[in-house]
């Protein structure tokens, strides 16, 4: 159902008219000093990408690369990180696989079903939806700012608690509400993300800037230019087909090219469904936040 031809965020075949398999894996080097946690923000990115598809994750598959002198109990508390975020959210990880390598690596293999029916893809966004996004922006600039021994503990461990943080409760509220569009905000940042949902529906998304939720150290750290490589590569790709408001200076801008690593959902949310959606957010604790709406046309335009 869905392969190399498609923007999605993972392969998807049909097993039968209810169910499909849902199949990613993700995996990088540390963005963190502790263990137990980059064990399980990778953990949590991996499964982001079947929440992005309205799936269910049931199983996963260690992906490890291990240096020869990294002290045995810090690849246990790697794995230890993993596999109770897997267990928090109901995946069995049965295995894996495990090299030699100069730097440490983690990542999953993750499978989940979905209802072919009832999917969420990047190409489903409709003129007058709302834009709705789950998790604050602005991990990338933390831990950038981290690897050149410039963040705070305090700034640290809010992106780390975000990061932490799975989208399956965010997931299941786009699916109780029968929503179609929706991607996890990753490597292309918010604006790359979004414009590969503006471009595979064939719509304009006009995004509110000062609607835009980011954590609280965000600006602090584009104000000192902790701005990562794959930044600076987003913003040389997507950045043409931006529009932005004359008024917005280069941080701001910059900050929205920021690679998320286990960032948010974006979904397209019918404005008639805003009241019930809400109250049903609350009753599951899960934040949110309307960035901006879905017109007729093309490209993104940040105001």
């Amino acid at each position: 159902m869905v392969g190399l031809k498609s923007p999605d965020d993972a392969a998807v075949w049909r097993l039968d008219e209810a169910r499909a398999l849902v199949v990613t894996t993700d995996f990088f080097t540390p963005i963190v000093d502790d263990a137990y946690d980059f064990g399980a923000i990778a953990a949590a990115n991996s499964l982001s990408d079947i929440y992005a598809m309205g799936g269910k994750p049931f199983l996963a598959l260690n992906i490890a690369a291990v240096p020869e002198d990294l002290p045995t109990e810090l690849v246990s508390e790697i794995l230890r990180g993993g596999a109770e975020k897997a267990r928090e959210a109901g995946v069995v990880i049965a295995g894996g696989h495990t090299i030699k390598d100069r730097e440490p690596k983690y990542g999953l293999v993750a499978l989940g079903f979905a209802n072919p029916r009832r999917m969420l893809s990047k190409g489903s966004l409709k003129a007058g939806d709302l834009l709705v996004l789950t998790k604050p922006l602005g991990f990338g600039l933390v831990t950038t700012a981290l690897k050149r021994e410039q963040a705070e503990e305090q700034d640290l461990q809010e992106a780390v608690g975000w990061m932490k943080r799975l989208n399956h409760t965010a997931s299941q509220l786009a699916l109780e509400f029968d929503l179609r569009a929706g991607t996890d905000i990753t490597g292309f940042g918010l604006l790359g993300h979004a414009l590969e949902m503006a471009e595979a529906a064939g719509v304009r998304l006009e995004i509110d800037y000062e609607k835009l939720p980011f954590l609280n150290s965000a600006r602090k750290y584009a104000g000192m230019g902790a701005f990562a490589g794959g930044l600076l590569d987003n913003r040389s790709y997507f950045g043409p087909r931006v529009e932005f408001n004359d008024k917005m200076d280069e941080p701001a801008q910059m900050m929205l090219f920021d690679p998320q690593t286990s960032g948010g959902l974006l979904l397209g949310l019918q404005s008639d469904r805003m009241e019930a959606f809400n109250r049903r957010a609350q009753e599951l604790k899960q934040p949110f936040w309307i960035i901006g709406e879905v017109k007729e046309g093309n490209g993104i335009r940040v105001k």
